[in-house]
């Protein structure tokens, strides 16, 4: 009698790889939602002090919306047309670009002229450097206030001096006539700025590889080719940025003319966004149209800096 033994039948285990892409998947899922808790304090911080005050401007620009009290409902298009309609409206635009094209002309060149001195090894290079970037420690409104009571003709310690020298024979009305405000609000800028940008260019003038200078030396290349054939070109970029942030900030300037001049004298002074702050909290006190000049603003910079952006993109292609 024999006895037959079958062989016990093998499952065949399950495939690996479904639970490996699950456990892919749920990994990811982690990653996601960790990410997500990364960027969630940039995100409510983004919401909270751009997007809410942009959408109240956007509502306020058109609307009636006076400062104190007063019956609040749409108006638009009649904020724009007023704002349009104001006689200061046009002599501000025309001052800020005038202003803007001086600043960013002045701040650009003496900054490179700055970061091409500090660039060289010379025993003094440490100390200029310090010396040139010692005022932008300064915040804009103190250093307006100190110009302020420098440019006084009564208080002030530069009229007394030239005085004394025999230069002038009576105090300088530094803010006393539209073309002096305008040269001595921008020497304060000039003064302010020019080490920032100084060291923006400085940056972008050690990432030229010091190779390309010895070759064109060695080519026979005098001082002035190797800067207009070697120097600008590669420091286009740099050049490009410190013209967007230079451009912006004039458009934008606000304390160094409201500390000084007030607007003055005799309103030749007023920038777009101190047209803003008169309308909002002098004289109209109308939150609605300076809410809708805000807005034109806004969407003038949106313009200019994506013009600079697409000018940047070429040069950079180029």
């Amino acid at each position: 009698m024999t006895t037959h033994t079958t062989a016990p039948v093998s499952t065949p285990r399950p495939a690996a790889r479904p639970a490996g892409r699950r456990r892919k998947r749920s990994a990811l899922r982690g990653r996601g939602a960790q990410g997500w808790l990364y960027a969630m304090p940039t995100a409510v911080f983004v919401g909270l002090f751009f997007i809410v005050p942009i959408l109240l401007v956007v509502q306020m620009s058109v609307s009636d919306w006076p400062l104190l009290a007063g019956n609040r409902g749409p108006n638009f298009p009649e904020n724009f047309q007023d704002v349009v309609a104001n006689k200061y409206f046009w002599p501000s635009i025309v001052f800020t670009l005038k202003y803007t094209v001086i600043a960013t002309v002045l701040l650009l060149g003496l900054g490179l002229g700055m970061a091409l001195l500090v660039q060289e090894s010379t025993r003094w290079k440490g100390f200029l450097r310090t010396a040139f970037l010692v005022p932008s420690a300064l915040g804009l409104a103190s250093a307006s206030l100190l110009f302020y009571a420098l440019y006084s003709p009564q208080s002030g310690p530069i009229s007394p001096f030239l005085e004394k020298l025999g230069l002038v024979d009576e105090p300088i009305s530094f803010l006393g006539t539209p073309t002096a405000a305008l040269w001595s609000t921008v020497f304060l800028i000039v003064w302010r700025f020019a080490g920032f940008y100084m060291l923006l260019l400085l940056v972008g003038l050690q990432n030229i590889p010091g190779e390309v200078y010895e070759a064109a030396r060695i080519d026979g290349a005098k001082p002035f080719q190797i800067f207009r054939s070697i120097t600008l070109p590669l420091l286009r970029p740099s050049l490009m940025l410190c013209t967007i942030m230079c451009v912006t900030g004039s458009l934008l300037a606000f304390d160094q003319f409201y500390i000084l001049t007030k607007g003055g004298p005799d309103n030749s002074t007023i920038t777009v966004v101190q047209l803003i702050y008169n309308m909002a909290f002098q004289g109209q006190n109308d939150l609605g149209r300076a809410a809708a000049l805000s807005i034109l603003v806004l969407l003038a910079l949106i313009v200019i800096n994506a013009l600079q952006f697409r000018g940047m993109r070429q040069t950079d292609e180029k």
